[in-house]
């Protein structure tokens, strides 16, 4: 088996030196031409030091690819998480972000981003990779981390790749280089066969040993079945006993609604030129290796890479060679001879003959006619009118003329130097473009990584947008904290958990390409401050704000003092304690006072009832007895007039 892999990665890595032949030759060439100032022809320089004549560099590049790793510098594009799924969830999102953020700093993710762009605009292409490493010695958590690849030419991406991000790369090498003992000693062999031979920019120091990390992609076949609830799972993982269980919960699988998909598995091997030295399983399904790639063109299939000054190297070059010409004559030229008459030097011939070269305080002559010195030939200015030429010409080429540079130029308005600072910074845009789309790639793997790394319950630092850093329990409940700190409950009494659970969810991840929070905060300070000027009321509720994001020593405590001034003056905790135990007393008080008055008023009320029915009662007494006497008096009427009665007759 190891052979097989052995010989694979033998063959793989052939075939990428033979893709990458001439973009790292291009490259090199582009390298020492900017950085290294080998800027004349070989034969050229050869020449013309053998003749003890001058060949002047006069860098003019290294301003322009200055002016554009500086402004990536700037302007690092920063990376947000963001939720997809339903699984997905947005706090949780922010957890994530801020985990990056902190893997960033934690890993000095600035440095291997700077040092990819300025390979990428130098050369054409740069490099950084993602790794893990235990966080000490006495843990077996991991941690990730953004590595600094210190020179491309160690990379050997997939000849096969055509994404701009590497992320369809099924292959990569890394060239590893050390001393033999260390490298021994790590991998545990007696010695170690170098890997292959050094290519263009890829020469290794003789007394080194050298390694290569052969990362594949390999895909292992699955079949999906559709679940009725919406889901999907993968067939292998479907037992009888997860049939039994999904199926209590109304959850069957939907006939004929399968699918066969291939799920990438990585593998890192680190290899001698004659053995296996170890395997790894490598949890993410991307090969953590990032390519930021300058100017980027496929020609008859294949990637042609350029850096930023390679079509400006001629207009160097000829702006050296007229600026070396001009001086050459200028200054370098013999003094102009003495011109008189034939035999006039006879006398102080030795003081004649060095003339041009010593200081004199008489010379005499013979015969009438003093000789006279000829006049100079003055500056020559065809090759300076060549010069300005050329330079004119470099700043056609990369796009960057004298606003872009901060030199002062025709445009007199300020929106005018705006809009031709603006003209350089689209010519050149696509080299920070295409460092967002790596960095945006790293996102990715970042999240893929996440759930596998911290995949068990475990207290994370996160960094906030400002930088401001927070300890976050995550994969296991936490209580909820209100303002003051205190756990919250519910209705029942019961505290409320939040679970910030990064194995669940899907997540994608979004770029925000601008200013950094530094420069942001340094602007957000000017920006107030003039506010302040234009509304002087609003200094006392926005001045610690103000402080906040200035750069001065003890900017931090001073923004505290103001933002305590801005809450008024503040209470001894035990006086504001008693206070409170004082007013809820009182509050207690009011509450029985008012509950008194409401049962006097009742019973007043109630007494005016009763008033009201014993009125109604000696009412209701004067009508019945009214009805008594005129049903007496009826009955005596009627008594009155009825006939007698008659007795009966034998």
């Amino acid at each position: 088996m190891d052979k097989d892999i052995l010989a694979e990665a033998k063959e793989v890595f052939e075939e990428a030196v033979e893709c990458e032949g001439d973009n790292r030759a291009r490259m090199l060439e582009d390298v020492r031409f900017v950085h290294l100032n080998e800027q004349w022809p070989e034969l050229t320089k050869v020449s013309r030091e053998a003749e003890h004549r001058p060949c002047l560099t006069i860098n003019k590049l290294s301003a322009f690819l200055r002016q554009v790793v500086n402004d990536a510098r700037m302007n690092r594009p920063q990376i947000d998480v963001t939720p997809v799924d339903s699984q997905a969830d947005p706090e949780t999102a922010e957890i994530l972000s801020g985990l990056v953020r902190h893997i960033e700093r934690n890993s000095s993710a600035d440095v291997a981003y700077d040092t990819a762009v300025e390979w990428a605009v130098s050369g054409g292409l740069g490099y950084f990779a993602i790794g893990t490493e235990y966080a000490d010695e006495t843990s077996f958590n991991q941690e990730i981390r953004i590595n600094r690849v210190v020179s491309p030419f160690s990379i050997y991406g997939d000849p096969n790749g055509e994404a701009a991000d590497s992320s369809d790369w099924r292959t990569a090498f890394q060239i590893i280089t050390g001393e033999p003992s260390r490298l021994e000693k790590q991998y545990g062999v007696k010695a170690i066969a170098n890997w292959g031979p050094g290519t263009v920019g890829d020469v290794s120091d003789d007394d080194d040993a050298r390694l290569a990390r052969y990362w594949k992609i390999d895909e292992k076949a699955h079949t999906l079945v559709m679940l009725s609830n919406g889901g999907a799972i993968n067939e292998d993982e479907l037992t009888d006993e997860l049939r039994a269980l999904a199926a209590a919960e109304g959850i069957y699988p939907v006939e004929g609604r399968t699918r066969r998909v291939l799920v990438p598995r990585v593998k890192m091997y680190i290899l001698s030129d004659a053995e296996v030295l170890e395997s790894v399983d490598w949890p993410g399904k991307y090969i953590p290796i990032v390519p930021v790639y300058g100017s980027e063109i496929w020609i008859d299939g294949e990637r042609v890479l350029k850096s930023m000054i390679h079509d400006a190297k001629d207009a160097q070059r000829m702006f050296n060679y007229w600026r070396t010409q001009a001086t050459e004559l200028v200054a370098l030229a013999p003094k102009a001879p003495f011109v008189g008459p034939k035999n006039a030097f006879v006398t102080d011939a030795t003081k004649w003959a060095s003339a041009n070269t010593e200081n004199h305080p008489y010379l005499r002559y013979d015969g009438d006619v003093p000789p006279q010195r000829q006049p100079f030939a003055g500056v020559p200015a065809g090759a300076l009118q060549e010069a300005l030429n050329s330079s004119d010409d470099i700043k056609a080429i990369t796009g960057m003329f004298d606003a872009s540079l901060g030199a002062r130029s025709n445009e007199t308005s300020g929106r005018a130097i705006q809009m031709r600072q603006r003209e350089g910074d689209v010519g050149t845009f696509h080299f920070i473009d295409n460092l967002t789309r790596a960095i945006r790639h790293a996102g990715r793997i970042l999240v893929d990584l996440i759930p596998k790394i911290y995949d068990t319950p475990r207290v994370v630092r996160i960094l906030g947008k400002d930088g401001e850093a927070e300890q976050v329990q995550i994969n296991s409940p936490t209580p909820q904290l209100d303002d003051n700190g205190q756990p919250m409950v519910d209705e029942q009494g019961q505290a409320i958990e939040r679970i910030y659970d990064t194995t669940t969810g899907t997540y994608d991840v979004s770029v925000q390409a601008g200013p950094s929070f530094t420069t942001q905060r340094q602007e957000a300070a000017a920006q107030m401050t003039e506010m302040i000027r234009a509304f002087p009321a609003a200094a006392p509720v926005i001045g610690d704000l103000i402080a906040k994001n200035l750069d001065w020593p003890g900017a931090d405590e001073m923004a505290k003092r103001l933002e305590k001034l801005a809450q008024g003056p503040q209470a001894d905790p035990a006086e504001a304690q008693a206070a409170q135990a004082e007013a809820a007393a009182n509050a207690q008080i009011a509450q029985a006072d008012q509950a008194m008055k409401a049962m006097d008023l009742e019973m007043k009320r109630a007494d005016v009832r009763i008033k009201e029915l014993e009125v109604e009662a000696k009412k209701i007494d004067a009508q019945a007895r009214v009805a008594t006497a005129q049903i007496g008096a009826r009955s005596q009427f009627m008594q009155a007039v009825s006939p007698p009665a008659q007795l009966p007759t034998t």
